[in-house]
């Protein structure tokens, strides 16, 4: 919502550049989704590296406790 404002803000004080950031917005957003994918990617192999060095004590701690 605070984009759309600062959106409608931009559209009153220069509304070129307005329209000039509606168009790009798009095109922007697909150059940088690869970007984005790749992020996802690499906390995913982080998270996989730190569960499996972390397996070891989760095996020697043993099962939880299941509360009645």
């Amino acid at each position: 919502m605070v984009g759309f404002l600062l959106w409608l803000l931009l559209l009153v004080i220069c509304w070129p550049l307005a329209l000039l950031a509606i168009v790009l917005y798009p095109i922007v957003w697909v150059l940088l989704l690869p970007f984005r994918l790749l992020g996802i990617v690499v906390n995913g192999v982080f998270e996989f590296l730190k569960a499996l060095i972390l397996l070891p004590a989760r095996i020697l701690r043993g099962p939880k406790a299941v509360k009645a």
